[in-house]
């Protein structure tokens, strides 16, 4: 690294792998299990085609006239919308760290972007930022349960993604919850904890993660689950804003849309204190 890159630049492409790649390993939202993903070229939008109806179909004898039908449609448009961080650094660290301030800057500043996404994912936060979880009111499954001491709720909650045409890929869980259920007992009468293990739950794979409202578990089915992520991530460095103090600011920035087609293929269960 040299004192050229002071000036205003967008590093080569390559530097945007040091945010993209923890993005799709580690964020909720890019889970394979959690939603099915989809890159975007620069200036993208993700449009979704919707099936509200399908086309019918009937029994025909032989030679008989087959009635013409056609489903119902409709579009989800998504706009990926931009999360960034800004991290100002001394040009002598910039120029003659080693391996490199950028690396670890850009590694921080994609653990920053991972948890403003994940925030956005399980939450409900003020636009720009996309409408995750919390936000869905309509068309989900909601399964009222009391303390956790079976697992019932989960099995109500995989019957309501099934009977909308989903399939459950996932249970997304808060470590407290998580504590609760490893707690529960085969019985009243037992220590023995009924499950031996919270990989799975009613065989569909378990993620844990603080992001999950406490006290709320949800049976998602991944093809009601969109994210979009542009092409276009950078990391860009500029001495404009620290001139005087002879520093250089390495700016991250992401476009990432989430979207929820499919409502009825997502349950929430709610549970409430003893």
């Amino acid at each position: 690294m040299t004192t050229s890159l002071g000036v205003d630049s967008i590093l080569p492409p390559e530097y945007g792998a040091l945010i993209t790649d923890p993005l799709e390993a580690e964020a909720l939202a890019f889970r394979p299990q959690v939603a099915t993903t989809t890159r975007l070229a620069e200036h993208g939008v993700l449009r979704i085609p919707r099936v509200v109806s399908d086309a019918a179909a009937q029994w025909v004898e032989e030679g008989q006239e087959i009635a013409t039908s056609e489903p119902t449609l409709d579009e989800i448009t998504v706009i990926p919308t931009k999360v960034a961080g800004l991290v100002p650094t001394s040009r002598e660290l910039a120029n003659d760290s080693n391996p490199g301030a950028m690396d670890i800057v850009g590694r921080s500043l994609a653990r920053a972007i991972r948890d403003q996404i994940d925030a956005a994912f399980t939450g409900d936060l003020a636009a720009p930022a996309p409408s995750g979880l919390a936000s869905l009111t309509d068309g989900i499954n909601v399964i009222e349960s009391g303390p956790l001491t079976d697992l019932d709720p989960i099995y109500e909650a995989r019957a309501a993604v099934e009977s909308a045409g989903g399939s459950a890929t996932v249970v997304l869980v808060n470590p407290a919850d998580a504590l609760a259920l490893r707690k529960v007992k085969e019985s009243d009468s037992s220590s023995r904890g009924l499950l031996d293990t919270l990989d799975t739950l009613d065989g569909v794979p378990v993620i844990r993660h603080a992001g999950i409202t406490a006290g709320q578990l949800w049976v998602i089915d991944n093809s009601a689950v969109y994210t979009a992520l542009r092409e276009d991530v950078e990391i860009a460095i500029s001495d404009g804003p620290y001139f005087t103090s002879d520093r250089i600011a390495i700016r991250a920035t992401a476009r990432v849309g989430i979207a929820f087609p499919y409502p009825g293929r997502l349950a929430r269960i709610d549970v409430t204190a003893a």
